[in-house]
């Protein structure tokens, strides 16, 4: 259980220290507030992952799920410090919004979930593959190495190492049985990071220069402030958490054979959505649910939720002690990126499963999933492409995973619900369409 739950907090790592780490560094925090800030997220994600994975009352899916920020509020929040004019205050005023837009998402999580029902297999499929398909980019950027800017970005050395890496874990896969091969992700990132200290890339200074204890101290930064502007852009942030998390539930529910239902759905953005309007509260972030550990629960077969759960003792654990939370941060990008072209495209893969029960030889199906990939991917091949629209819009329109969502439900809706008899639109229901096992798939 230790050793799997620190393997999801190695695949999340880089995606949770990389939202404070822009929009600190666009604030201009000192390299102390800087950890400061880093480890108050991961303290946060902890939290929020307990919420997700244990529960409490009707909160928390109790799927094998793990909880961060969320990189959809990166853009927003930097405006949002940007348009202050005291840096001082841009803290404050984003955890005044983030606490505000929390709140509202928490009453409207049981409204926002009776969408299920328009969230058949062919939407559900063609999501899951958008999921997959957005994040590899990611893992493409971290093999190329840490810093765009840098004269060696895109080096041989690199992609070498996240070539290595790749190759490693597919050996493990291959060629290991029982528990080696449930954790050869992290034997993957360990071996890659090892590989990497003679070619200078594996750096140990993080290390050197953490503290042993730490605690993220309540409004650390000042008590929060509430400016209608940043709330209004936070809540449209929270509307694309809310929809990502959704369509990551039912990913996930169809990876372990426990298709996620409305009431599910309700007590997983319960979750999402408290879990943060407390982070302001320890100086952390918007949290939502994170991908790439679907896609390696999809990798490793390891649906316990107590194993998630593990790792988000780990996250705050790692919170508590920056020395701890360091060790993660020396494994070198590449290596991550090596190890992420396995996770992410696993995720594709489960969608494409997905679209294959479906039901894909009916041509409403292929057109639904066809125009909807196609949204679904202009953000990932033409990043410039809504450049013209308003930045408030552009939140929305830069995320593939929400404008494929919104287009796979709206041509669903227009191919298989709209002036069609209630007998004729019934299969297409989520429920409907994929039965439910039996209850002991998941722990």
């Amino acid at each position: 259980m230790a050793t799997t739950g620190l393997q999801h907090v190695a695949a999340m790592y880089a995606g949770v220290v990389a939202p404070p780490l822009i929009v600190g560094a666009a604030i201009g925090l000192s390299g102390t507030e800087l950890t400061f800030l880093t480890g108050a997220c991961l303290f946060t994600a902890g939290l929020a992952t307990f919420l997700q994975t244990l529960g409490v009352w009707k909160i928390g899916a109790r799927l094998p799920f793990v909880n961060g920020v969320t990189f959809a509020g990166v853009a927003p929040m930097t405006a949002i410090a940007a348009a202050t004019h005291d840096r001082t205050d841009a803290l404050p005023v984003i955890f005044g919004a983030v606490i505000v837009a929390g709140l509202l998402g928490f009453l409207a999580a049981p409204f926002f979930s009776k969408a299920v029902r328009f969230f058949p297999p062919v939407v559900t499929g063609t999501v899951i593959t958008l999921i997959g398909v957005s994040l590899l980019p990611v893992a493409f950027g971290w093999a190329q190495g840490p810093d765009p800017a840098a004269h060696d970005y895109g080096s041989a050395t690199y992609l070498g190492l996240a070539a290595a890496t790749l190759l490693l874990v597919l050996l493990l896969r291959r060629f290991t049985r029982g528990f080696v091969k449930q954790i050869a992700v992290l034997i993957g990132l360990v071996a890659g990071t090892v590989v990497a200290i003679p070619f200078g890339v594996t750096d140990f200074g993080p290390v050197a220069d953490a503290d042993v204890v730490g605690f993220p101290t309540p409004f650390h930064f000042g008590a929060p402030q509430f400016q209608i502007a940043a709330i209004l852009s936070m809540c449209v942030v929270m509307v694309v958490s809310m929809t990502e998390s959704t369509a990551d539930m039912l990913a996930l529910g169809e990876i372990v054979e426990r298709p996620a239902d409305e009431r599910t759905i309700a007590a997983g953005l319960r979750a999402d959505t408290l879990g943060s309007a407390i982070s302001p509260l320890f100086n952390g972030f918007m949290c939502s649910a994170f991908a790439q550990n679907i896609g390696l629960v999809a990798m490793t077969r390891i649906r316990s939720r107590f194993v998630v759960a593990a790792g988000g003792g780990f996250l705050v654990l790692m919170g508590l002690c920056p020395m701890a939370a360091s060790l993660i941060a020396v494994v070198p990008r590449p290596v991550l990126g090596g190890a992420g072209v396995v996770l992410f495209g696993s995720v594709a893969a489960s969608g494409i499963q997905t679209l294959v029960r479906a039901g894909m030889e009916k041509g409403e199906n292929v057109l639904v999933v066809a125009v909807s990939l196609a949204v679904g991917i202009v953000p990932i091949t033409a990043p410039d492409f809504y450049h013209a629209f308003p930045q408030t819009a552009r939140i929305v329109l830069d995320s593939g995973i929400s404008t494929g969502c919104v287009a796979a439900v709206a041509l669903n809706l227009v191919f298989h619900h709209l002036g069609r008899r209630p007998q004729a639109a019934k299969g297409t229901t989520a429920t409907a369409a994929v039965p439910r096992p039996a209850p002991q798939s998941i722990s």
